[in-house]
């Protein structure tokens, strides 16, 4: 069934048609990560302070006005830490929002009450009834490594920071971790074992190792034995690339790279490797001519594995650019939500991502890396760490309301259908313009339609063929502000990302 979506006369006329019939990818979520901050703030903060920023992540509740409290975040990445935090200023690590515990200690002694700010956020997750989890390591426990760091390269370029001869305890302690969160009622449904192996990890700011392609294939395969052996769900996700080009070309990295043809050109024999590959959209978003071309190129290739899906799991601003700058300096504002809800436009429509993943929830810096920000609100000193630790103040970001326009809207198992507009503009002037993406629930004939509008005018659309009941807009002034709709006339805010839900008429 198509539908004609026609313009009101008095505005810049569009036509856009919506293919019922026409499938794109089946979704599988909208998440974000508990790295570093959670662990502050879910082990010290004031109960009432770390209860309202669970709600606003995790919540799919709806207020007395019909707005959502929060934006229903369907997955949770938890990430288990390398032993830094034990090192203390003897991991080289200075920032300490930077280092992590570790469960396992250099005797081999387990501690599960480790890392109790992190556990605290993933219980909560689990009570809010956010639908997938998933654990990520990107560094072994420090007594293991070669340097006996938490950061580094082992012997050669790009090997992995990781001693022969604890590949096998490496696997064994993550599925270790598994097993123990199973057994407190928490299963966690994926694990990604390695993440951004083609950095370095020299600069010392972080947890992190490089890894080969032949690194990474090792660990997954003693990974995937022990998972077998233990009758666990969790499915192996890789590989976590720190660039996309690194999931189809050699980017200079012949080891590293190439990693959808090295993982999934042949027939291995793993049991718990999820049929997925994931990457991460740093450096790919500016200019507009590279955002989509990378994604064209790399949606070329997973064409050539059909049954491959695509993972976007990592993102927050790095790179600089012309609309936003860099990442330097946060914007709690519309500028910076616009650019990412852009980004996710272009994984989800041109690589046809299933998941779309931000990077770390809360922030503490002056920097475009959170959903919701820490500050002290002492004007010369807003971002006091050792203060930050116990107590401060929070903010939601426009950043966190727009991505609230899809993971709140297009639930898990909802499938992307076709929306095209016939407003003759090449590809790169609708991504400065209006770009549109719709999802549906073939059950129930459920849909939501996301519209980003990118420019300074108002798009007047009326909508045939929809029975529309409501209309969410992310704006400067609003934050998923719910309006009843009882015609099928809508108006697009400029500078604006909205949501319109309803059914499709049979």
């Amino acid at each position: 069934m198509s539908l004609l979506i026609g313009a009101n006369l008095y505005a810049q006329q569009l036509k856009v048609e919506i293919n019922r019939n026409k499938v794109f990818q089946t979704i599988d979520g909208f998440g974000a990560s508990d790295a570093w901050r959670c662990q502050f703030v879910g082990k010290n903060w004031p109960e009432s302070k770390k209860e309202k920023i669970a709600e606003l992540l995790f919540s799919k509740e709806l207020d007395k006005n019909g707005n959502p409290k929060g934006i229903g975040l369907s997955l949770w990445r938890f990430y288990i830490g390398a032993g830094t935090a034990e090192q203390g200023d003897s991991s080289e690590i200075k920032n300490e929002w930077r280092r992590a515990d570790s469960f396992i200690d250099a005797t081999g002694n387990y501690n599960w009450n480790k890392q109790q700010g992190q556990q605290w956020f993933l219980n909560k997750a689990k009570s809010y009834g956010v639908e997938k989890f998933l654990a990520f390591s990107i560094a072994a426990p420090v007594q293991w490594s070669k340097n006996g760091k938490g950061f580094g390269v082992g012997n050669k370029d790009g090997e992995i920071n990781l001693k022969e001869e604890h590949f096998d305890d490496y696997a064994a302690f993550m599925v270790a971790f598994l097993k123990h969160f199973k057994s407190k009622g928490l299963s966690f449904d994926y694990l990604s074992p390695i993440n951004e192996p083609q950095w370095d990890w020299e600069t010392k700011t972080q947890e992190g190792t490089p890894a080969t392609n032949d690194n990474v294939l090792k660990l997954t395969q003693l990974l995937d034995a022990h998972i077998e052996k233990s009758n666990l769900d969790t499915k192996i996700v890789l590989a976590e690339a720190a660039d996309l080009r690194w999931l189809y070309s050699n980017f200079n990295k012949p080891e590293r790279g190439n990693q959808i043809d090295y993982f999934f050109s042949q027939k291995k024999s793993f049991k718990n490797v999820e049929n997925k590959i994931s990457g991460h959209s740093y450096f790919t978003t500016w200019p507009v001519d590279s955002l989509i071309a990378i994604r064209q190129k790399l949606n070329d290739k997973l064409a050539k594995h059909p049954k491959l899906e695509y993972w976007q799991s990592e993102f927050c601003i790095l790179e600089k650019s012309d609309d936003i700058g860099g990442g330097g300096k946060r914007d709690l504002g519309m500028d910076t939500a616009l650019y990412v809800a852009r980004v996710i436009h272009a994984d989800l429509t041109l690589a046809n991502a299933s998941s779309w993943q931000w990077w770390t929830a809360i922030s503490d810096a002056d920097f475009k890396d959170g959903l919701i920000y820490l500050d002290t609100g002492i004007e010369n000193d807003m971002y006091n760490k050792e203060s930050l630790k116990k107590d401060g103040n929070f903010h939601d970001s426009k950043l966190l309301w727009a991505l609230g326009n899809f993971s709140r809207f297009v639930q898990p198992n909802m499938v992307r259908i076709d929306i095209k507009s016939s407003s003759n503009k090449e590809l790169k002037d609708q991504y400065k313009d209006l770009m549109l993406s719709a999802y549906l629930n073939t059950k129930t004939s459920e849909v939501s339609i996301v519209a980003i509008n990118y420019s300074d005018e108002n798009k007047e659309l009326e909508i045939p063929g929809v029975t529309l009941d409501k209309l969410f807009v992310t704006s400067k002034d609003k934050n998923l502000e719910a309006t009843s709709i009882s015609k099928n006339n809508i108006s697009i805010e400029a500078r604006s990302i909205s949501t319109l839900t309803g059914l499709l008429i049979k």
